[in-house]
């Protein structure tokens, strides 16, 4: 599981806030505020780890609303705890 570092919560309470979409693909894209993330990397590890997922279905490279899996939202709620 990726690792609960400032900028993965930080992508985590975008997509909390409902201000993040996804590419439909097998290596999904992040956009928050309709901008690239800057670190797909993450993005992609956040999503092949079950924290985020697409909030509906789309066609192939389409961006579909983000949202957080319980797992996502597990994590968030730990580390905000924490803090």
């Amino acid at each position: 599981m990726i690792s609960a570092n400032r900028r993965s919560l930080a992508m985590l309470r975008a997509v909390a806030s409902g201000r993040a979409q996804l590419t439909c693909s097998s290596e999904p894209d992040l956009f928050i505020d309709g901008v690239p993330c800057c670190d797909q990397f993450t993005a992609h590890a956040l999503s092949h780890d079950g924290l985020i997922r697409p909030a509906g279905p789309g066609g192939t490279g389409q961006r579909v609303p983000a949202e957080l899996t319980e797992t996502g939202r597990e994590l968030l709620t730990t580390q905000l705890a924490v803090a």
